[in-house]
């Protein structure tokens, strides 16, 4: 059975950016498991206390499992990472977690964060996930996909360097009300319209991409490597 292994920052990252293709690997066949480092709440307070945000925290967690009762993951796990502080860790011990779960589930598929998002933590999931993926003999993973996430990738400064230029899309046109009832699930994730981590902004999102392909809707990455034996 093809295993797919999604490694995302913040709970509600891993749906806006590849909540589509969740569905659409899971209605495959495949097993999906979702991995999620940064706990998501501490950086909003004037200092980090996460026995103080506990309820919140937990409240989080309950409605990433809806999300992905919704998109029909295999498994989710929630780590603990501080939120939007993830440069206070040493990378080494981000990138020795992500090792042990490559390690333990035996992916041969990767969606993670894209390099050049805005948000601290997305850029150092993506360093931590392409080192733990390094092509060495034994090495499970063989393709490598980076989402973009609303509300952090287009709003990184442009340039040659970081300017999210996609080479692949997965069609979602019939599953695309199924990802965007996902992310109601994240309720206290999501902004108004025209924040562009609102509901309508996302569904926008998707249309644009899909109209850009010949489809209705669709999710769009950068396929960051391939390996075909």
């Amino acid at each position: 059975m093809k295993k797919v292994l999604v490694i995302a920052s913040h709970p509600d990252d891993e749906v806006l950016g590849a909540g589509g293709s969740i569905i659409r690997e899971v209605e495959k066949g495949a097993e999906v498991h979702v991995i999620i480092l940064a706990e998501g709440i501490t950086a909003r307070d004037h200092k980090r206390n996460r026995n103080k945000r506990q309820k919140v925290i937990s409240q989080l967690g309950e409605s990433a499992q809806k999300a992905h009762d919704i998109l029909g993951s295999t498994s989710l796990k929630l780590l603990d990472f501080p939120d939007n502080q993830m440069d206070s860790v040493e990378l080494l011990n981000v990138i020795k977690i992500v090792e042990k779960e490559i390690k333990n589930i035996e992916p041969e598929v990767v969606y993670t964060h894209y390099s050049g998002d805005l948000n601290i933590d997305h850029r150092i999931t993506h360093q931590a996930v392409m080192t733990a993926c390094r092509p060495e003999p034994g090495q499970s993973v063989k393709k490598i996909f980076c989402f973009e996430v609303p509300s952090s990738t287009e709003w990184q400064t442009p340039s040659v360097e970081n300017w999210f230029m996609p080479n692949c899309f997965i069609d979602i046109s019939d599953v695309l009300d199924q990802k965007l009832k996902a992310l109601v699930a994240y309720e206290s994730e999501m902004r108004s319209w025209p924040h562009s981590r609102s509901i309508e902004a996302v569904r926008n999102l998707a249309r644009w991409r899909g109209s850009s392909m010949g489809c209705e809707a669709a999710e769009a990455f950068i396929m960051v490597r391939e390996i075909i034996n």
